[in-house]
């Protein structure tokens, strides 16, 4: 069960990567027999490959511009993270910030599970 700090360090870790662009280091912290949900999946990713998929998919429609952890709370394995990220659209080089939650589950200092909740409409251009 990660502490507080070992949550944060990860959670970190994770920002970073992704702000950077860094998918390699970004998808290290991830189990290969992870899982991942979110608003817009009808039913679970399941295992590294799959989701490492859509990361890269994704990362050639969208560049990061912030991430910032809003608050941070950890129950035995699972953590808890309330969120705002910023990003652009490449195509039509546009921003769009969304606020959001996940949950998930550390294992050995990965992550095994990852579900987000957030509302999809604030992703769209207006």
């Amino acid at each position: 069960m990660p502490s507080l700090d070992e949550a944060a360090d990860l959670f970190e870790r994770r920002r970073k990567a992704w702000l950077a662009e860094d998918l390699d280091a970004y998808l290290e912290l991830w189990a290969d027999e992870m899982t991942f949900q979110s608003p817009v999946h009808d039913k679970p990713l399941v295992g590294k490959p799959a989701y490492e998929e859509l990361v890269r998919r994704s990362a050639a429609f969208v560049k990061p511009l912030a991430f910032d952890v809003v608050s941070l709370a950890v129950n035995g394995e699972i953590v808890l993270a309330e969120w705002t990220i910023t990003l652009e659209w490449r195509a039509q080089g546009r921003a769009v910030a969304y606020s959001g939650m996940s949950r998930a589950r550390i294992r050995n200092g990965l992550i095994t599970e990852w579900r987000e909740y957030w509302n999809p409409s604030d992703l769209q251009l207006h």
